[in-house]
């Protein structure tokens, strides 16, 4: 494998890993933090890896002169001043290297299993256990696999076994797309399924979380928008982002599990010309969660974090006043892990994020697609990107797609007709570039993101529980104009959440078994579009930033009614708050800009949008893009403006509204 780095950017590597962590102990060395960078981005390479290239090269312009040649006390303070301390929107983006460093520093893993990693040194320093090693009592869940849902690996296709035409090309195999093709090829279609990302069933998935992070996520999980404000997580693998997701299941508006002043998200589809059957779609949802299998999750999955979250709240209201906080829901949530309450229940480990090993995810690549397979004929093809959709004329003027160019490992080009149709599902950002790239006008406007920050509380002595040993997410708050959710992370990812820098980050992470976490969900309707390869947004100071900062001064106010001694929320500059400081002030001086406040996404959505008028949208009622016979749209990028929920369910509800209720080709 070649090295991604040359060795002048080793180099400052080096001395940037020493500089943040001056005043911290550290248990493994510099160039083994180097080490773990450089595996990281061999394994991501393309795109991700020339701007890391070129932010190394200007961020060491930046701390010019001779950063390399500084003691670590002199790098440490120049790191302070002229990144941490910045207001500049270069040199913020530019500090976002530190959670990169620390993420390769606490994601470190000794070559091996989990067995080999009893003795991982850093694990050690912050208390933390691996999956095999924990001990389980009466009535928990044994760690142990499930067998038997994984997709056959006879289903899946290469480029010596791939076919030259197939009924319909399903373009996405994840929540969208495994929908569609499980319906379509119900239906007699001889459908191929192309997704652009690996096939990593579960028995490969392990916990070695910078592996798994490069292998699975696009970017490896470094996807950011183009003013590098947000970073937008997807899954790039075979069932998309529900392999590596959390399983949550919310509906847009369902009569106590939403807040009860909350938008009417269907209405307000219809009110820009989008109008859904609101009976058929909710009839959708129902047939998803029959074949998931979703369910309310069983409390005792989420002993720690999630009560912490349900009981802080409760607190909180009673003493707010606000009759906005009167009404709001909290409840633990509906996931289509186990399911729950039975002997395949999610074993709660704690690394949903990086993909599940055990088979106790009931994503799509353990039901839709095995199922499409097995019973229907369908075939996957992975690691293989569609480039266009090919058009003939039909007998009416209309476009008619006839075949896609493929192109297949070692970029070759293969092109497979399509005898049917053709289904685009592969998210807001993909599948409008391949629009684009196929002469649709109009693709990639009006984005909407549901915008997530987290808020880190810290305990006192003994109080609450490993939040580590549990289901990441478990519990959640409908406040209304957000949403509250209770997270926690393995060591890699939480390190690259946690603000702070040098001494501070480290003293936090030694306190990983007193920390709780949180983080907040809030709503940013059709503020961005895709252009080139990514997607540009920006917050509306005048309508956004104002809740951004009252959910997240919400939230800290909810750690502190659940005890918390102080807490650290998302800021660039790293600052703590405490119970005695005025939290809303502190907000509203602390979050001046977007980027002042680390800022993420995993529901991408919208900018194909559904409309009647073609003027206006990309796909008509019926998900059929706008001025053709056979071209379907089935992810969440026709969404017509942001749904505020977290987005799966949905996405797989749209995509059995369009092709589950009759033949969407005949």
């Amino acid at each position: 494998m070649t090295a991604p780095f040359n060795f002048g950017q080793l180099k400052f590597l080096k001395a940037l890993t020493e500089a943040l962590f001056h005043g911290a102990e550290m248990v493994i060395t510099a160039d083994q933090v180097v080490a773990n960078v450089c595996d990281l981005f061999a394994k991501v390479g393309g795109t991700k890896l020339k701007e890391i290239r070129l932010s190394l090269d200007a961020t060491e312009l930046v701390l010019a002169p001779v950063f390399v040649e500084l003691d670590v006390a002199s790098r440490a303070a120049r790191l302070r001043n002229r990144l941490q301390n910045s207001q500049i929107d270069l040199f913020q983006d530019m500090a976002r290297l530190r959670g990169i460093i620390y993420a390769c520093y606490y994601g470190h893993w000794l070559p091996g299993d989990q067995d080999t990693n009893i003795g991982n040194p850093v694990h050690r320093q912050i208390g933390f256990t691996l999956p095999k090693q924990r001990v389980r009592g009466h009535g928990e869940v044994e760690i142990k696999p499930v067998i038997g849902r994984e997709i056959d690996a006879a289903h899946i296709l290469n480029a010596a076994t791939l076919g030259d035409e197939y009924d319909v090309v399903v373009i996405g195999s994840g929540a969208g797309g495994a929908v569609a093709a499980h319906n379509i090829a119900a239906q007699g279609y001889k459908v191929l399924i192309v997704e652009a990302g690996p096939f990593f069933p579960s028995h490969k998935i392990h916990h070695h979380e910078l592996d798994m992070i490069a292998s699975l996520y696009k970017h490896g999980a470094l996807q950011t928008s183009t003013n590098r404000d947000f970073v937008v997580f997807q899954g790039r693998c075979v069932g998309g982002s529900s392999t590596i997701n959390n399983g949550i299941c919310l509906r847009v508006n369902e009569a106590g599990r939403t807040h009860p002043d909350a938008q009417d998200v269907l209405a307000k589809w219809a009110s820009v010309g989008a109008p859904i059957d609101a009976a058929a779609f909710h009839a959708s949802y129902d047939a998803v969660q029959a074949k998931l299998g979703i369910a309310q999750i069983e409390p005792r999955s989420g002993r720690h974090n999630g009560p912490h979250l349900i009981e802080g709240w409760k607190a909180y209201a009673a003493a707010s006043g606000k009759p906005r906080d009167a009404r709001a829901v909290t409840d633990w949530f509906a996931k289509n892990f186990g399911p729950p309450n039975t002997p395949n229940a999610c074993a709660y480990c704690g690394y949903c994020n990086s993909g599940c090993p055990y088979g106790r995810r009931m994503g799509v690549a353990q039901t839709y697609l095995p199922d499409a397979c097995r019973d229907f004929g369908a075939r996957i093809l992975p690691d293989t990107k569609a480039e266009r959709i090919v058009w003939q004329t039909s007998y009416d003027g209309r476009r008619e797609a006839e075949a896609v160019v493929l192109i297949l490992p070692g970029d070759v080009r293969k092109l497979v007709r399509a005898r049917v149709g053709v289904v685009v599902a592969g998210g807001t950002i993909a599948s409008s570039k391949l629009l684009d790239r196929s002469d649709i006008d109009g693709t990639g406007y009006q984005v909407s993101l549901n915008v997530a920050s987290p808020v880190v509380a810290l305990m006192p002595e003994g109080a609450g529980g490993n939040a580590w040993d549990e289901d990441q997410m478990t519990s959640y708050v409908d406040v209304g104009d957000y949403l509250l959710e209770s997270h926690f992370q393995p060591p890699m990812s939480m390190a690259s959440l946690m603000p702070g820098w040098f001494a501070d980050h480290a003293s936090r992470m030694k306190n990983f078994g007193r920390v709780h976490s949180a983080g907040i969900l809030s709503p940013a309707d059709r503020r961005g579009r895709v252009t080139g390869d990514k997607l540009q947004f920006s917050l509306d100071p005048v309508d956004d930033l104002p809740v951004l900062r009252d959910a997240m001064a919400t939230l800290t106010k909810v750690h502190f009614a659940a005890g918390a001694i102080e807490c650290y929320p998302a800021l660039a500059k790293g600052q703590k708050v405490t119970p005695d400081m005025d939290v809303d002030v502190f907000f509203r001086d602390a979050i001046r800009e977007q980027d002042d406040v680390t800022l993420s996404s995993s529901h991408p959505h919208g900018g194909n949008a559904i409309n009647e008028d073609p003027a206006h949208g990309i796909v008509d009622l019926d998900c059929r893009v706008h001025g053709t016979t056979n071209v379907l749209v089935t992810d969440a990028s026709v969404f017509p403006s942001c749904i505020r929920v977290n987005a799966q369910w949905t996405t797989m509800a749209m995509a059995h509204y369009a092709t589950g209720r009759g033949n969407p080709f005949g």
